[in-house]
């Protein structure tokens, strides 16, 4: 991984439930959300892509400071929500990332990306890096995992990874069952305080894949 900041690559999904796939194979949006959302759409809206960063500060903060796992020991500030998301939307832009976002009602409910690592030998490669949604039970976190996953399909990318921490269990079942398989892990290697996690990395395979 090649952020930096309070190994705040470690992928976080919020719940696992789920809703019958549409034809395209990518679980439906539950009935009362709104929009999927891609950064070219996304931005494609001025109003809403002006929103975006605040919104996903707000969604963040709320979900660090109840205790998930999304690599911020703390609440992160806005302005480092701001730019990791502008790097996040500069990458897309070149085909090196792909970030979702969910709205439902006019507000933001999840959101998440992957990037392409930045080392020359591993550039057919990317790392999903977050995945966060705000709602238990309503299928955000597999909907947002099933479009990025699809995503770096579409992309070309050959062998997708994450990392996680190790008592994100409900995150590290729903990872697995999109695909991927843990191929490593660190023994307390996740420090909050005095408390210490394992660091379980995981990967899915796309090539010869249809």
């Amino acid at each position: 991984m090649t952020a930096s900041g309070a190994d705040r690559l470690s992928s976080e999904v919020s719940d696992t439930g789920r809703l019958p796939p549409d034809a395209s194979g990518v679980d439906r949006l539950p009935q009362d959300s709104e929009l999927l959302l891609d950064a070219r759409e996304l931005h494609a809206d001025p109003a809403r892509s002006a929103g975006f960063a605040p919104a996903a500060h707000a969604l963040l903060a709320e979900l660090v400071a109840a205790g998930a796992p999304l690599g911020w020991p703390d609440p992160p500030a806005p302005d480092e929500v701001e730019e990791l998301l502008a790097g996040v939307c500069a990458a897309a832009g070149s085909g090196d990332a792909a970030l979702r976002a969910v709205y439902a009602d006019g507000s933001l409910l999840g959101l998440g990306y992957w990037r392409r690592y930045a080392r020359p030998t591993h550039r057919p490669h990317a790392d999903l890096e977050k995945v966060a949604a705000a709602a238990h039970g309503r299928g955000l976190g597999r909907l947002l995992t099933t479009a990025l996953v699809e995503d770096a399909r579409g992309a070309g990318i050959e062998v997708l990874t994450l990392d996680a921490r190790g008592d994100n269990h409900r995150a590290l079942a729903l990872y697995a069952s999109l695909g991927f398989r843990e191929y490593g892990r660190l023994p307390g290697f996740v420090a909050v305080g005095e408390q210490r996690w394992d660091k379980v990395f995981c990967m899915v395979d796309l090539r010869g894949r249809g």
